[in-house]
């Protein structure tokens, strides 16, 4: 099974390895942050359409240095998934897709920190670092679409040597890899790649969805308008913003979903997760949904102690274990 050290081309373990021994110092003084015991790559050689991308992957650090690592992965060119093992499996694994506006990826708040929550609780996790339609690919807006069936279907090849069942497999997005993962939860059958090995005869069908303040709609004054800009482009046409909103996608072989959001996220509206389970519940797909009077945007499991919201997590364990994950 092919994998890359921490010398190799995964820009987000290489940045860690190239920080001075002024920022590593600065970094050992800061509460850890969980790291994968394992990174993976998606694609054999170059990802699907990278002929005409010219942008170098750049990993930030967005933290202040008296906080947890904040790390942000702009302009993908090696996408991946970074295991998190847990000590007792229970048979189920979790992909997580962090947000970003779809202009980065949010590695630690929104993938390592809650990956390793839950494999706490036995779950086999994976944060996928996706690439984002902003830089040249050549699947344009699908080029997120493409690396999450990818993680999905190669997840489910990995099933018995990483001791889960290849049928109980959840994804989790946030924010705009809300909008990643819901686009997999409707679109896990469109074609948007051609195959490349055995991995991609399995299904990319999620075997439950979980959307935290997911952007949603790419529908004017109700998205998130850098998400869209992003995705689409400044004026996309009606039949573009139809095909890439999930709550239109939603079908019959849909999979069970469970969605968080605040009242007062005012970076992402609330109508989003509104429309996405008026949509699932059309279609009578199980869905459950929570909202919260506060919380705001991004809060993930680091900005949740001592509100309401921080029962999210619990939720999420509870609804995954009802659907047998």
């Amino acid at each position: 099974m092919p994998q890359l050290n921490r010398r190799g081309a995964f820009a987000l373990l290489a940045g860690i390895t190239a920080l001075s021994t002024a920022s590593m110092a600065s970094a050992a003084r800061k509460p850890a942050v969980p790291e994968p015991s394992e990174v993976r790559p998606l694609w054999p050689s170059d990802p699907p359409g990278s002929q005409g991308v010219t942008a170098q992957e750049t990993v930030t650090e967005r933290s202040d240095g008296k906080g947890p690592r904040d790390r942000a992965v702009t302009h993908t060119r090696t996408p991946t998934l970074s295991l998190f093992r847990p000590r007792k499996p229970n048979g189920a694994a979790v992909i997580l897709m962090p947000g970003g506006g779809y202009e980065r990826v949010v590695m630690d708040k929104e993938g390592f920190e809650t990956a390793q929550w839950l494999a706490d609780r036995g779950y086999t996790c994976f944060v996928l670092l996706y690439r984002l339609p902003g830089d040249g690919w050549g699947a344009g807006p699908d080029a997120p679409l493409q690396d999450a069936q990818r993680a999905l279907r190669l997840v489910r090849s990995w099933a018995p040597g990483l001791k889960f069942q290849p049928n109980r497999i959840a994804i989790m997005g946030f924010s705009a890899g809300g909008h990643v993962a819901a686009s997999l939860t409707t679109r896990f059958e469109a074609e948007v790649y051609d195959r490349v090995d055995a991995a991609d005869d399995l299904s990319a069908r999620p075997d439950l969805s979980a959307l935290i303040y997911p952007v949603i709609t790419m529908t004017a004054g109700l998205t998130h308008a850098g998400s869209r800009k992003q995705l689409l482009g400044a004026a996309p046409p009606f039949e573009t913003v139809q095909a890439y909103s999930p709550e239109a996608g939603v079908g019959g072989r849909t999979p069970p979903v469970f969605l968080v959001h605040a009242a007062d996220d005012k970076a992402v509206p609330v109508e989003n997760s509104l429309m996405m389970f008026a949509a699932l519940k059309a279609k009578a797909i199980p869905a459950e949904l929570h909202v919260f009077e506060e919380g705001g945007h991004g809060f993930g499991l680091r900005s949740i102690a001592g509100k309401p919201v921080a029962a999210w997590p619990g939720l999420f364990e509870t609804y995954a274990k009802k659907k047998g994950i």
